[in-house]
């Protein structure tokens, strides 16, 4: 990927904007000051608020930190800043979808992380020569974790099924290395009665 804008054009593919969690936050604070307006608005026209008297809202707020239940103050202020971290977290950290970007030249090929998985659990099928069905594989962001179900009595080395993944993953040239994390799991006598 050699011109900024492939790698923008990437980016976007591989990258989730924050479209939803600005669209939630926008939405919840329009509505509170929407209510803090029509709360104001009563409180001048000598109506009675809806929930809270303004006045009395503010004087409730000032003296929060001296009221009584000091372990309620303390638990909502927790509530609070766990709330005001979580969006700040979402406003700074890139969200990732599930997506590769495989080396190509120049030219940009952006991967489902399901299609990845698929390819390799047939590959793997195919080269140690266990059922389709029998290989699972799952591909995150920095793993790939393959589990392999062999049936009773089929000798297989994990060291073998390790080095085949990893050389089929060698093959894809994905732009990120990922670490290949394989299990055997053999059935246990009851289910061979089955």
């Amino acid at each position: 990927m050699s011109t900024p804008v492939l790698r923008r054009v990437v980016r976007r593919e591989t990258h989730s904007p924050r479209t939803v969690a600005v669209f939630v936050a926008v939405i919840v604070l329009i509505l509170a000051l929407a209510y803090i307006g029509l709360e104001i608005v009563l409180y001048l026209a000598a109506q009675p608020a809806l929930l809270a008297d303004p006045v009395a809202g503010w004087g409730w707020l000032v003296g929060l930190p001296t009221a009584q239940p000091a372990g309620l103050v303390i638990a909502g202020s927790v509530v609070l800043a766990v709330i005001g971290l979580i969006f700040v977290w979402l406003a700074v950290m890139p969200g990732r979808l599930s997506k590769h970007t495989l080396e190509a030249g120049g030219r940009a090929v952006v991967v489902d992380n399901g299609v990845i998985a698929s390819a390799l659990a047939q590959h793997l099928s195919e080269e140690i020569g266990i059922a389709r069905e029998n290989i699972t594989v799952g591909v995150g962001h920095r793993s790939v974790d393959v589990t392999v179900r062999p049936g009773a009595g089929i000798p297989l080395d994990k060291s073998d099924v390790q080095a085949a993944a990893e050389a089929e993953l060698g093959t894809y040239r994905l732009t990120r290395p990922v670490r290949t994390r394989v299990r055997i799991e053999r059935p246990t006598e009851k289910e061979d009665e089955l």
